[in-house]
């Protein structure tokens, strides 16, 4: 066989040739930069929908403990600047005239600023929440109530005031609401302390949460992993992709839960209207305040979604690096 029929039969390609061919084959096809981490895939949608929960316990947990400090905060302040004088009624002696020397004690008593005695009808209209109304109760004997209020920034001396009510009023007695306002404080300091620790437990929940999905998409990703490796892709790399993604899924689902916490808060607040008459509703009312939530509030849940993204892209790479670290 002659060498022309050998190159008829088996054609020889300059290899210049295929190489430009392949450029232009290449040229002609768009390029798709794929990520290493698939961004639409069940798993990621799932823990999307995780996430956004999370952030939405984590905010309204948060919203609770702003509303409970800064109701009872109120409620202690107004409180601890009021003493209350009670008047009860002493057979022989006519308790009007005894409510007035009260009154008057009061008033002479150093920084006390306003003294306002209640009315018979008064007094009774401060039971109805409890009694009722169209009772009977003229043959009881109601006490009678002296509110007295305390200038700013006074230090009067309630213990002189207290003697003098005992020694020259029968039937008087005079309450500071102290006990009241530890109780009060008590409460809060616990009802703070439990919402911080659940706020706590819901981000430690979220980091394991994110270490077992970033282990799940490292070994489903394990072949491109190691080719990226084997290329000599350095870990910091390889690690960055992980939280870059992991940081955008975890971005999306602490705005939803929080802007959902937020929307809660508003339509509470928006829907709350004037207590009704009854004492548990009034004692509700005066613990959380209407269910408003302070502009400190919204800006703690803003940061609720900053540290939830935050945790989430650094421990997706604290747990790439781990893995890493075991394949090398």
């Amino acid at each position: 066989m002659s060498l022309t029929e050998a190159h008829v039969r088996y054609p020889v390609y300059d290899l210049r040739q295929a190489r430009k061919a392949a450029a232009r084959g290449a040229a002609a096809q768009p390029q798709v930069l794929t990520p290493i981490v698939p961004t639409h895939s069940v798993a990621g949608r799932a823990l999307l929908g995780v996430i956004a929960i999370m952030s939405f316990l984590a905010s309204l947990t948060l919203g609770a403990v702003v509303l409970v400090r800064t109701s009872a905060g109120d409620w202690q302040s107004q409180v601890s600047r009021e003493v209350t004088i009670q008047v009860r009624p002493v057979d022989g002696r006519d308790i009007e005239t005894e409510v007035n020397r009260a009154a008057l004690i009061a008033r002479a008593s150093h920084g006390i600023a306003q003294v306002k005695p209640y009315t018979k009808e008064e007094s009774l209209r401060l039971l109805e929440p409890w009694l009722g109304s169209g009772l009977a109760v003229d043959e009881l004997p109601v006490p009678r109530l002296i509110v007295v209020t305390i200038g700013p920034g006074a230090r009067p001396h309630l213990e002189e005031l207290r003697k003098a009510l005992s020694e020259q009023v029968a039937g008087a007695s005079l309450d500071d609401h102290r006990g009241w306002v530890e109780r009060m404080r008590a409460m809060t300091r616990t009802a703070v302390a439990v919402g911080f620790a659940v706020l706590g437990l819901v981000l430690f929940a979220t980091v394991l949460l994110i270490a077992f999905a970033t282990r799940g998409a490292v070994a489903t990703n394990r072949g491109i992993v190691e080719v990226l490796h084997f290329v000599g892709a350095k870990n910091r790399f390889i690690a960055g992709q992980f939280q870059r993604h992991f940081l955008e899924l975890g971005l999306k689902g602490a705005v939803l839960g929080g802007g959902a916490a937020i929307a809660v808060f508003l339509l509470a607040d928006f829907a709350a209207g004037p207590p009704a008459d009854t004492a548990g509703a009034q004692e509700m009312a005066a613990l959380f305040g209407g269910l408003m939530l302070p502009p400190e509030g919204y800006a703690g849940i803003v940061g609720v979604i900053v540290l939830i993204a935050a945790v989430t892209a650094l421990a997706s790479r604290w747990t790439v690096h781990r893995t890493l670290d075991s394949l090398d």
